[in-house]
């Protein structure tokens, strides 16, 4: 059974990782997936080629989502090439972590800028066409960090926590339209960036973990599903923490 099988997503920040995971799962179930990338082009191309080989329409944009323009002018392009919008998933982020007494301010602003603002920016250019279709699913990645905190990235905790705030602010401004809006807490999830960390460290991490397992791009990438798909038609304002039980 094919959970998205005609609807149009855009994903941003998808040439790698979670993003990335999301996309192929999507894919998979029959979703046309249009998703961003800044500077990772040939990734970005290898996964609308994958993506295209599953029977869906898929292309990639380069767009920087913290930029307004860019992302209105994303939007403008995504709906003359698929015509509808039914998914946003607000993927894209960085991390600068420092402590405090260390993190300069280029290095707070540029996470709050990327992490945050671009959910602005991509929430407010697709919402006229979800109000005008009146239905629409909504997913922001926020962290466990955001909900939580963690020593060494405030820039990173405010910008997740921040997330959240404003997803249940859109929750409650949009539901009336049929369009939900959602929130994502990943754990320690093993990508890419994991891979490069010391593994007597990431094991330790992995052992702090009740289901004794980092997770993978694609568990975060099923949780979506269930919140872009209509099995989640009832559920807004929600926060689902993806995380083994490390929250618990």
């Amino acid at each position: 059974m094919k959970l998205l099988e005609g609807k149009n997503v855009i994903i941003t920040g998808a040439s790698r990782g979670i993003g990335k995971g999301i996309a192929q799962v999507f894919g998979q179930h029959g979703a046309n997936v249009a998703f961003t990338y800044s500077s990772s082009e040939a990734p970005a191309l290898e996964l609308e080629k994958e993506l295209s080989g599953m029977g869906v329409k898929a292309k990639a944009y380069k767009s920087n989502a913290a930029s307004f323009s860019e992302s209105e002018e994303l939007v403008a392009k995504v709906l003359e090439d698929f015509e509808s919008i039914d998914v946003l998933i607000n993927n894209a982020g960085i991390t600068k972590d420092n402590l405090l007494m260390r993190m300069g301010e280029e290095d707070f602003d540029k996470v709050i800028e990327i992490n945050l603002k671009s959910v602005f920016n991509m929430t407010k250019a697709v919402q006229r066409t979800m109000l005008k279709q009146r239905k629409g699913s909504i997913i922001n990645m926020s962290s466990v960090v955001g909900v939580k905190g963690n020593a060494g990235q405030t820039n990173y905790a405010a910008s997740k926590a921040g997330m959240i705030g404003f997803t249940k602010s859109v929750a409650l401004e949009l539901g009336s339209r049929n369009i939900r809006c959602n929130a994502i807490a990943p754990g320690f999830i093993e990508t890419e960036m994991t891979d490069k960390l010391d593994e007597k460290t990431v094991q330790g991490w992995r052992d702090a973990i009740p289901l004794k397992r980092g997770g993978s791009p694609e568990d975060v990438a099923n949780a979506c599903l269930f919140l872009a798909s209509d099995l989640s038609g009832y559920v807004t304002g929600q926060v689902l923490n993806v995380d083994g039980g490390m929250l618990t």
